[in-house]
């Protein structure tokens, strides 16, 4: 442990496995205190005994970012328990692949479903924890993806394509708007990442796989803990002079 975030406390949505889970692992062991936020509470539970045994210290609690209200909530009991946060990762997100000329149903439940989770949940636990954020000259890393700058060449996610669009605009003006509070906003773009998120589109499509790594540069997929160095990079004091921008941790894909 090098202790590159020792004195802070840091909350890590969708925490409890994939990308969120090493990360909040990740902050752990540079010597934060982690906050793992999660829907699935068992699996932030067992984020946090890892963590535990690892000698770091962290704290899980169940919070679905749609709900406004509990992030609200959340947001307040966290600060009149343990203080303000400093570190905000959020991390929380889904996909859907249907197409949008397919079943005008199941297209419309796709957007709804993604645009709840990676927008208005990102909106919400930022917007919860903002004051907290401002008290202490705090710094957000919002994970975005090579999706936020184009489609691959999959033609059946393009709600989660303009999730991510989102997520990179959102940091963007987040980051203008908080820079004279000494907030730092900032956002990685992972590539292919092989998480629980995406085993199954990963199994039931090996073209899929094939296709990108034909066009990544590093000619392999991406692992959780790959975006671990990006985001301590961005929460630490390393990036102290760097607010408004996307590290890509993409394999080289966005490159060629």
């Amino acid at each position: 442990m090098s202790g590159l975030l020792a004195g802070h406390r840091a909350v890590v949505t969708g925490g409890g496995s994939g990308i969120g889970r090493a990360i909040a692992k990740g902050c752990a062991g540079e010597g934060a205190e982690t906050l793992i936020l999660d829907a699935n509470s068992e699996a932030a539970a067992a984020v946090c005994g890892e963590i535990a045994a690892a000698g770091g210290r962290a704290r899980w609690f169940e919070l679905d970012v749609r709900d406004r209200d509990a992030c609200i909530a959340m947001a307040g009991k966290i600060s009149g328990e343990l203080g303000n946060i400093t570190i905000l990762v959020n991390n929380a997100g889904i996909n859907r692949r249907n197409p949008f000329t397919g079943d005008a149903d199941a297209v419309r439940t796709d957007w709804d479903d993604v645009m709840s989770v990676n927008l208005d949940g990102l909106f919400n636990v930022t917007h919860a924890f903002v004051d907290q954020l401002r008290a202490t000259s705090g710094r957000v890393v919002n994970i975005g993806s090579i999706q936020s700058f184009l489609h691959l060449r999959t033609p059946n996610s393009l709600a989660y394509t303009t999730s991510k669009h989102g997520v990179l605009g959102f940091t963007r003006a987040l980051a203008a708007e908080l820079g004279k509070d000494g907030v730092r906003v900032n956002a990685i773009g992972p590539g292919l990442v092989e998480t629980p998120l995406n085993a199954e589109a990963r199994a039931r499509n090996p073209d899929l796989v094939r296709i990108i790594l034909e066009h990544t540069p590093l000619q392999r997929t991406g692992q959780p803990e790959d975006i671990v160095g990006p985001a301590i990079f961005l929460a630490s004091d390393l990036s102290r002079y760097v607010t408004g921008d996307i590290i890509m941790a993409d394999g080289g894909y966005k490159t060629i």
